[in-house]
């Protein structure tokens, strides 16, 4: 009883902060300008499916990239001695404690036509090369942006491991090869998934990094809701597609937390 008295302020906060704005979206996304309940909002999102899939595809392809990079990094911060693993975590996180809107306009000024790397190569003799405004520069900035989010959790699973498995593993003849596949990356598979999961929830909805450092061509789901409730100022589609967006998340998390919790017991 004491316990459930503790946690009342929570259950507030709860409820102010996340159901009353959640019921706010779905009143918008169901009702037209006058206030009449209609269901021509969630007809119309069928336009956007291919940004939706668009979407979806760099937010995979940059949690992807996050992997690849971040793992190596995890890796080697968690094999460190404690004070080099502070001193790596630290310059992980670094890049955090400033604004992320700062990090991207960062990277506008290194990748832009007029820019630091094309103004070097300009002064080399050399044509430009096209750097931004494209696919590839969006992914790079949701990977330079979010890949902290794929290192924390990595860093922790791996931290975790018990060295007497991988030392159980060397002693019957493993080459270390095989101990990272047959030991180390089994049991940070957690890690893993919720390392891509961390990543891709904000990569799917960003919208900033696309404006930036994308073009025409790369509007993703969070410009166009964000142009709804701005520029076209369309509140009630905007609000239907943002909860299409939210639904499309929760799936996603479920299904990657169902292999998490699949993978848990079977290390067990």
């Amino acid at each position: 009883m004491e316990s459930k008295r503790l946690a009342s302020p929570y259950l507030v906060w709860m409820a102010i902060f996340t159901v009353v704005p959640l019921g706010i979206v779905v009143w918008y996304a169901f009702t037209d300008s006058t206030g009449a309940f209609t269901l021509g909002n969630i007809s119309r999102m069928g336009t956007y499916w291919p940004i939706f899939l668009k979407s979806i595809w760099l937010a995979i392809l940059s949690s992807f990239i996050c992997l690849l990079i971040g793992y190596p990094v995890a890796y080697t911060i968690a094999g460190a001695s404690p004070k080099g693993q502070r001193l790596l975590y630290m310059l992980v996180m670094l890049p955090m404690c400033m604004s992320f809107l700062l990090r991207t306009l960062a990277w506008v000024a290194l990748l832009d036509d007029t820019g630091i790397i094309n103004n070097l190569i300009r002064s080399l003799g050399l044509k430009p090369l096209p750097l931004i405004r494209n696919d590839a520069a969006v992914v790079l900035g949701m990977v330079y942006n979010y890949l902290p989010y794929m290192i924390m959790p990595l860093y922790t699973v791996l931290l975790k491991i018990d060295r007497r498995l991988t030392e159980a593993a060397e002693d019957l003849g493993c080459r270390p090869g095989e101990v990272f596949t047959r030991v180390t990356l089994p049991l940070s598979v957690p890690g893993i998934i919720s390392g891509f999961t961390m990543v891709f929830v904000p990569a799917v909805s960003t919208f900033y990094i696309s404006q930036k450092m994308g073009s025409s061509g790369t509007t993703l789901i969070g410009d166009v809701i964000e142009s709804q409730f701005k520029a076209a100022y369309n509140p009630n589609l905007g609000a239907a597609l943002s909860l299409a967006l939210m639904v499309l998340v929760l799936a996603c998390v479920a299904i990657m937390n169902r292999f998490s919790d699949g993978e848990e017991v079977a290390t067990i």
